[in-house]
Order: C-alpha cells, then sequence, then structure tokens
C-alpha cells in the first residue's frame, strides 16, 4: 500500500498551495535519492507520508512555531522531522545536523529542491554544536538519559512561543523505565501522537516535552 500525501492535508487543511506542492514533491524526491543513498529502508520507503511525514509534523500539532522560531533538529536522518516542519512553518528557521555525512547529503538534495530557504543541514554532532536555539527536535535518537546533556546546551533561555524553550522528542514503545531516569530536574510533558492522528501507526507513538 502506498501512502500519498493526501494524508498530509487529512489533519492540515489550511496549507496553502506552495505547501502541498512540496508536500507532494517529498514522495518522487525521497524515492529517487534513496535509490542512491539509503536513507529509509527499502521496505518503508511506500509509507513515507504515514511513517516520517505525519510522524514529523505531531510536533505541530502539540505547538505551532511562531515566526522567527530557531529550531535545531539533532540526528536528522533523511530529514525527519526538519523538513516538513521547514514546509509548514516558512517563518521559522530549521537547521538539521546529523553525523552521517551520506544522510546530510540527502537532506540538503531535498532542501534545494523544495527551494526551501529557512532551512540547512550540516553533518556534524550536537557536541560540536555551539550555537543556541529556541527548540531542539529529536525523533528516535537515543535514550532520553543520553539525550539530555548531548543537546540541553543548544537550548536558549526564555523564549517567545506558547510554552518555554525546551527539547521536542519523538519517541516509541514503553518509556516508563526511560522516564524514570530522567534528573528530576527536568519537566517533562508526555502526549500521545493517537491523540492527534487516528491511524494505527502512532498508537505507541509519544511526544515528549522537556524544559528545565
Amino acid at each position: 500500500m502506498v501512502v500519498d500525501s493526501s494524508l498530509i492535508s487529512k489533519y492540515f487543511p489550511q496549507l496553502s498551495a506552495q505547501q502541498e506542492q512540496r508536500f507532494q514533491q517529498l514522495g518522487t524526491l525521497y524515492e529517487e535519492l534513496n535509490q542512491k543513498i539509503n536513507v529509509i529502508s527499502r521496505k518503508d520507503i511506500d509509507m513515507l507520508y504515514l511513517h516520517h511525514v505525519l510522524h514529523s509534523l505531531s510536533i505541530a500539532k502539540f505547538l505551532s512555531f511562531a515566526d522567527g522560531t530557531q529550531v535545531v533538529d539533532v540526528g536528522t536522518g533523511g530529514g525527519f522531522p526538519g523538513i516538513p516542519l521547514a514546509i509548514l512553518f516558512p517563518e521559522s528557521n530549521f537547521y538539521m545536523i546529523d553525523g552521517r555525512s551520506k544522510k546530510i547529503t540527502v537532506v540538503k538534495e531535498v532542501i534545494e529542491a523544495l527551494g526551501l530557504e529557512n532551512a540547512a543541514a550540516n553533518a556534524q554532532r550536537s557536541e560540536e554544536l555551539k550555537a543556541k536555539f529556541d527548540f531542539v527536535l529529536a525523533r528516535a535518537v537515543t535514550r532520553l538519559d543520553k539525550l539530555i546533556p548531548q543537546t540541553f546546551h543548544l537550548i536558549s533561555q526564555g523564549g517567545f512561543n506558547a510554552i518555554p524553550n525546551g527539547l521536542l522528542a519523538l519517541k516509541g514503545g514503553d518509556l516508563t523505565a526511560e522516564l524514570k531516569a530522567t534528573p528530576k530536574r527536568f519537566s517533562v510533558e508526555q502526549r500521545a501522537i493517537s491523540d492527534y492522528f487516528e491511524e494505527e501507526y502512532f498508537a505507541e507513538k509519544q511526544l515528549l516535552y522537556l524544559q528545565k
């Protein structure tokens, strides 16, 4: 079964014509690029819009980024969640990083093909980055006890969005032990993605929001 971009407009009906076109382009772009550099498993490419694009956009159901928000997507892989969110929030800025240069090659090609002026990517680790951002994004990167020291130095204090600056992490499965091991000085808010999307795929997917 191939899931097409109509799945996106189902949950985000107010897309502009340009946004719709860009989301439509994603399927063809990733299918072509994946033939050269494997960033999405071969069996998963037909489910790009469900497993990767819509999953990324669950963040937008939790928080609508204000214009001018600076966001870094760490361990972005093939550009998720950064690229779908950059399409949805053209007035916010998204910087995608990954330690694997082959993955970033794909991300840069997608950014260029879509003409996303609010997105950039670079092959580097979060520990090497010195800049400050309003939000850090992480999709299935690592356990929270490792992710926190790798990312919180990137988050600036305060903020001007509906919630204070922090870390937004997309995760799956039973997070009980992981959350228990999270240092008490961090506030953690957990949301079931199934609250936003009805598809069975999201039954055990979670969005975590952490701040100091």
